[in-house]
Order: C-alpha cells, then structure tokens, then sequence
C-alpha cells in the first residue's frame, strides 16, 4: 500500500499516464479523491 502523501508531496493533483492515456488525480477541499480523463 502506498500512502497518497507519498505520491503528491505537497500537490493537491497529479497526472498519471495509463496505457497511454493521460489522467488526472485530484485531492478535493474535502479531503477525497477524484480520478479524470
């Protein structure tokens, strides 16, 4: 398990390459997590 700290650092979003696709993973203000296309 990796904790999602470990992934953004200080970040509230990331982009992740899946397959060649690109995503985006987003912290909300309420502390959830929220996958785009």
């Amino acid at each position: 398990m990796i904790a999602s700290s470990a992934i953004f650092g200080s970040a509230t979003e990331i982009g992740i390459e899946h397959h060649g696709e690109l995503y985006r993973l987003k912290i909300t203000r309420q502390g959830k997590l929220i996958l785009t296309k």
